[in-house]
């Protein structure tokens, strides 16, 4: 039971964090089983295409399975947490990447003494470069988070971080990669309206972001040092800057940050339940 994993949800983010656990040879797919809430489709998809157990028993499930992953909408944790918590035992790891529910929340659903990982990982592990950090309730061991780091990554990078921090985190790597999706449409729009076609703009965009992002990664240089590497005085770059700066850019970054924060963290304490 120990070496087995149950996800509960088949959806986007189980799996790419399948596809990762696979083709890293974390488990081996018989070591597996998925169960979602109603969609027989998509179990059959998961079972045919990776060769992973499926099943609508909620008992069997955590009867085989001694690590559990939690990969549905905060909204159903609730609600998945109590079709469980008689079937739970000492012996299970609950992994929760459900934005905004705490340890304790789901501690509490169980009713009882149960060890818990919470993770936050982003979108970017559909294509294995996730920025994910994971948290370790009250009850949770170091052997609990080695298994949620060897999880998470195989579909990217993992940061272990006190869970007070993860409403940053939300807001900074979690729904990060919006803020910079939304950078990379303004870059099109204004290559078009200097001339350039939507084509040839968006690919211009695209590829000066993950090129930017990769000399970060490659070269180890803080990215103030890279940016001043580039920007000449009274060069074209230079003009952009000053006018990101005069128009608040920084700081626009910095308050987006903080509103995904604070909402967070009304998310928590409101009991409301959203997506990241």
């Amino acid at each position: 039971m120990q070496n087995r994993l149950g996800f509960f949800g088949a959806g986007s983010m189980a799996e790419a964090l399948l596809k990762g656990i696979l083709s890293a040879s974390v488990l081996a797919p018989e070591d597996i089983f998925v169960i979602n809430r109603k969609n027989d489709d998509r179990l059959k998809f998961f079972e045919k295409t990776y060769g992973v157990n499926t099943t609508r028993d909620y008992g069997r499930l955590v009867g085989e399975c001694g690590t559990l992953v939690i990969a549905v909408k905060p909204g159903d944790v609730k609600g998945i947490m109590l079709k469980i918590r008689d079937f739970l035992t000492q012996q299970h790891t609950i992994i929760s990447v459900a934005a905004g529910i705490t340890t304790s929340r789901i501690e509490e659903f169980a009713g009882k003494r149960i060890r818990v990982i919470r993770a936050m990982p982003n979108t970017s592990c559909q294509v294995k470069e996730s920025a994910t950090a994971i948290a370790a309730g009250r009850h949770a061991g170091r052997d609990d988070l080695e298994k949620a780091f060897r999880i998470f990554s195989s579909v990217g990078q993992v940061i272990k971080v006190d869970e007070k921090w993860l409403d940053a985190v939300t807001a900074l790597s979690g729904s990060g990669p919006a803020y910079v999706y939304l950078m990379m449409e303004a870059l099109t729009e204004a290559g078009m309206k200097e001339g350039l076609p939507r084509e040839i703009s968006y690919e211009l965009a695209v590829q000066t972001v993950f090129g930017a992002a990769k000399m970060v990664k490659e070269t180890g240089e803080h990215p103030v040092c890279l940016r001043k590497k580039v920007t000449s005085p009274g060069g074209t770059t230079m003009a952009g800057i000053e006018t990101l700066e005069r128009m608040g850019f920084t700081n626009c970054i910095i308050q987006a940050v903080n509103s995904a924060a604070r909402r967070s963290r009304e998310m928590m304490e409101g009991g409301s339940c959203g997506n990241s």
